[in-house]
């Protein structure tokens, strides 16, 4: 019976003496590794200095300095992952312990597979399972704790319209067990799975989360959020609220890259609409005309499918905006704008997408900013309402909501691929504030993300015109016009529908900028 210790990426085969990243052997020397299934094996317990020596230099004498120069080289191999550098503890005085991710010890023998449950097929949208999260604390009564966190967890995904979530009484028959995460994505079904661990001391609390792709054991998300242990159950909100935030852009971009390996005859409509994606969001002509023949035959397959419909309608806003204003493209934005509202009710990404087009491009707020409004309702730690949202108040001159809702976008997902819009939205909004520093640079952080995007451009240089940076606001201006040579800040007002407190002071930057009026 050989034992293998599986933790993040890493899978510690003591009988070879060897650490795996992946299926990929690490340089390490065989002290380092004997260390290593001492720490991980105290599953969190502190490990004294003699003990761990004894471990890695049987019946030797020798100085205690050697032992930091081996854990230093176990941290630089685990520093290249998310937090990795602190996943050894040192005890000053004491020794050190392991306070990495859940270790799951397996056993490579037919007996434990014959244990296993037969393998369940994943369903057709990605799936998911949040497994029980290891109580560290060494106290049992903290297992409520670490329990109403996953059920917490477990009921925000499931609020994401396109994730299948598996329910918590058939993830937690796995409790108090170390299994892979191989073998529950095959018994369970489910093509991701998240565990993570719960550690109180003191008056602090410190939950690690990760999120593994059952298949690959890659991991794909990892974070740990510190926290002093006031108000339990507002601590359990803040910490699910920024779990689920922070995974559901961690999904998307997994299934994007999924999909990119599926031969173009086997794709479905969920599938199209993945490929059309990133085309869509950096939000200009080339990328918008890639993606509406995906979305059309998406939507040829599923007349109904209100994501779909969000996404066509950006991508004639775009066209609308950014390809000489043409009224067909207009109303088609709207068309398929209302049609994502109206078929996605309970698809808080769907709404976003239509409600932030019937804002911009048919100037019905109430409608739109209702719509946003049941998005956050459903999921309230949706990004994309956050972010769409952030912008459509900014245009509609509702200043100090933009900024609160951008930064609680940035906030929830700070590396989501759509954070641009966050900052563009800070711009809009400080601008018309009159905070033209605060607008400069919010606008210059979305045009470093997104070069390629024109508007920040735009929004850099009316901001630096107002500060009186002209020659800095021409440069910036000549950017945008190389990006969008139909720009004209009249036409763009009113395509945009900007209240006269926003479009007076800004088409005056522009025009001191060298734009067109």
């Amino acid at each position: 019976m050989t034992a293998i210790y599986a933790f993040g990426p890493f899978h510690l085969d003591v009988a070879a003496g060897i650490l795996f990243r992946g299926a990929e052997p690490v340089a390490l020397g065989h002290r380092a590794v004997a260390l290593l299934q001492v720490l991980v094996e105290g599953g969190g317990t502190p490990i004294s200095k003699d003990r761990l020596i004894e471990s890695a230099w049987p019946g030797l004498a020798i100085e205690e300095s050697n032992l930091p120069v081996q854990i230093a080289a176990l941290r630089r191999v685990f520093a290249e992952e998310s937090g990795g550098d602190s996943w050894i503890e040192t005890l000053p005085r004491r020794g050190y312990r392991y306070v990495g991710p859940v270790v799951v010890k397996e056993q490579e023998n037919q007996g434990a597979a014959d244990n296993e449950q037969p393998a369940l097929a994943p369903p057709d949208k990605p799936s998911l399972a949040v497994m029980p999260f290891t109580n560290m604390s060494g106290d049992p009564e903290q297992e409520y704790f670490a329990d109403g966190m996953v059920e917490d967890i477990i009921t925000g995904l499931s609020r994401i319209k396109w994730l299948f979530v598996i329910a918590r009484n058939s993830s937690f028959i796995y409790k108090g067990q170390a299994v892979s995460v191989g073998r529950v994505g095959r018994e369970l079904g489910v093509r991701y799975v998240l565990e993570g661990s719960v550690r109180k001391a003191g008056g602090r609390v410190r939950v690690s989360g990760q999120l593994i792709e059952a298949e690959t054991s890659v991991h794909l998300w990892a974070d740990r959020y510190d926290r002093p242990l006031h108000d339990v159950f507002a601590l359990q909100d803040e910490i699910t609220l920024s779990v689920v935030g922070a995974i559901e852009p961690s999904l998307r971009e997994a299934e994007i890259e999924r999909v990119k390996r599926k031969r173009p005859e086997n794709l479905d409509a969920y599938d199209l609409v993945l490929r059309a994606l990133p085309h869509v969001l950096p939000r200009m002509p080339p990328g918008a005309a890639k993606a509406m023949p995906l979305l059309e035959r998406a939507l040829a397959i599923e007349a109904d499918y209100a994501t779909a419909h969000g996404l066509l309608a950006s991508c004639h806003n775009i066209l609308f905006r950014l390809r000489g204003f043409d009224k067909e493209n207009h109303d088609a934005a709207i068309r398929h704008a209302r049609a994502a509202v109206a078929y996605g009710r309970d698809d808080a990404t769907a709404l976003a997408l239509g409600a932030f087009v019937i804002s911009i491009t048919e100037h019905d707020h109430a409608t739109a900013f209702d719509a946003l409004e049941q998005a956050l309702a459903i999921s309230p730690s949706s990004s994309f309402a956050l972010i769409f949202g952030s912008a459509a108040l900014a245009y509609a001159g509702e200043a100090e909501r933009a900024i609160d809702w951008a930064e609680r976008g940035l906030r929830i997902s700070p590396f989501d691929r759509m954070s641009y819009l966050s900052y563009h939205a800070l711009a809009v909004a400080h601008f018309m504030r009159g905070r033209y520093d605060q607008a400069a640079h919010a606008a210059r952080h979305a045009a470093q993300l997104v070069p390629s995007v024109s508007i920040p451009h735009g929004l850099l240089a009316a901001s630096l015109a107002k500060l009186g940076r002209i020659e800095e606001a021409r440069t910036a201006a000549l950017r945008l016009l190389a990006l969008d040579p139909f720009f004209s800040a009249g036409k763009v007002c009113a395509a945009l529908g900007l209240p006269p407190a926003l479009a007076e002071p800004i088409t005056d930057a522009w025009t001191k900028a060298g734009l067109p009026p």
